[in-house]
């Protein structure tokens, strides 16, 4: 959500934020929306003082026998009690329409964001690994793992499409990579682990920005409650409507929760395979900090995801995605893409965005600074840590054989009770 003091003052400003977007400028026709309801506003404010103002004549009238003036004012009192409904109403729906325009618009990226309309406008910042020389020809993981556990035809049979069951060793090793995810992130980055809802209200995805833009790309149940696509919407709500002692920042919370995603946007893309599941298992990261820390927290938090990818051995890019590329609430996102053999290119494995005060807006989530008066938003900061199922694709294909086994890495051999080998 946007803050409408800051589009008065700066309205350039903002029009400017919103081509970077890839949209038209905004600002004259917001600003004249709120023109008109604060002058509604003050109408209003001015109709009821004159009405407290004219009651209390009234008696004053009557107690001097004064019966013309006393009827004038009661006139006048109920002129204003008619009027002021009307006004009511009518700054209400100003109100509302403004808070509607508001909440569809997108963050403003950062000024060190590159520009770009899409994917193509993405910088490369880092690379860590080489790509592994095979002596075979690397395959693509949905064509080797069903012989390893990964069975798709039975998740068909049972779900439909975008859905896998994990059978034996394919399991272990995917759970044995939640775990291995989230005692780092705990034990190695200072986290809080949390087991949070897998279904939340609609008030908690309008917070972090889901709805109402997104409701198409989510599962919705019976009694209006959403299936979570992200753990992101139930950790960062944890703060919403609080103030928060600013001496407690930041805030660091980490779950590994089941995700679902209706992918209502992804016909056609990538089918095959687990990179995009209806259902899936993440390492969500949140971090909430004060305005001067957010920055510096996403360089952390990004560098926690890395961390995952570098102890399994993974080669990987990262990427300072551009302003038409970034997600919704996002001011500034890296991508880590992972290297998959079988495809022959980088693939997205994580997103690590900073939010700015985007959402702390949409929640209510505020921070005081000891001996301060006021209170101010917090900042906002969410990331993958990693994506359980994208990790298993990359750990297959990465270190997959040529007689169809696929090797463990060292530090999962204790997390699979040392077993060291998927094999056929």
């Amino acid at each position: 959500m946007h803050d409408i003091r800051l589009i008065r003052d700066d309205p350039d400003g903002f029009d400017t934020g919103l081509a970077r977007r890839g949209l038209a400028p905004m600002a004259a026709s917001i600003a004249a929306l709120d023109e008109r309801r604060r002058a509604i506003g003050h109408e209003l404010q001015g109709a009821q003082a004159r009405r407290n103002e004219a009651s209390k004549a009234i008696g004053a009238a009557k107690a001097r026998k004064d019966e013309a003036t006393a009827a004038s004012l009661m006139a006048e009192v109920a002129a204003l009690k008619e009027r002021m409904p009307t006004l009511e109403a009518e700054e209400g729906k100003l109100a509302a329409h403004i808070d509607e325009t508001l909440a569809a618009l997108p963050n403003l990226p950062a000024a060190d964001v590159p520009e770009g309309a899409d994917e193509d406008g993405n910088v490369e910042v880092a690379r860590w690994g080489e790509p592994r020389q095979f002596d075979f020809a690397p395959r693509d993981h949905a064509d080797f793992a069903p012989a390893l556990g990964l069975d798709f035809e039975s998740a068909a049979a049972i779900s439909g499409a975008r859905f896998a069951v994990l059978k034996g060793r394919m399991a272990r090793l995917n759970r044995a990579l939640g775990q291995f995810m989230l005692d780092r992130q705990t034990e190695g980055q200072g986290y809080t682990e949390v087991a949070p809802p897998l279904m939340v209200r609609s008030d908690a995805l309008f917070g972090t920005g889901q709805l109402p833009k997104f409701a198409e790309d989510l599962f919705h149940t019976t009694d209006d409650r959403w299936l979570i696509p992200t753990a992101e919407v139930s950790l960062t709500n944890l703060v919403r409507e609080q103030i928060l002692d600013e001496a407690t920042l930041p805030l660091r919370l980490t779950a590994l929760t089941q995700c679902f995603r209706a992918e209502a946007g992804a016909a056609g893309r990538d089918t095959r395979g687990l990179i995009r599941q209806h259902q899936f298992e993440k390492v969500e990261l949140v971090s909430i900090t004060t305005p001067e820390t957010s920055e510096a927290e996403h360089e952390r938090m990004t560098a926690a995801a890395e961390a995952i990818l570098q102890a399994l051995g993974l080669p990987y890019r990262k990427m300072l995605l551009c302003a038409g590329d970034m997600g919704f609430g996002a001011i500034k996102t890296y991508d880590l893409e992972v290297w998959l053999p079988g495809q022959t290119k980088y693939r997205e494995i994580s997103s690590c965005s900073n939010c700015g005060d985007f959402q702390a807006r949409r929640m209510g989530a505020r921070t005081r600074a000891a001996g301060a008066k006021g209170t101010r938003f917090v900042h906002t900061l969410n990331g993958s840590g990693l994506a359980v199922g994208r990790t298993l694709v990359a750990v297959l294909e990465n270190y997959q054989e040529a007689d169809g086994s696929v090797r463990i890495p060292d530090v999962l051999v204790p997390y699979m009770g040392g077993i060291e080998r998927l094999v056929p």
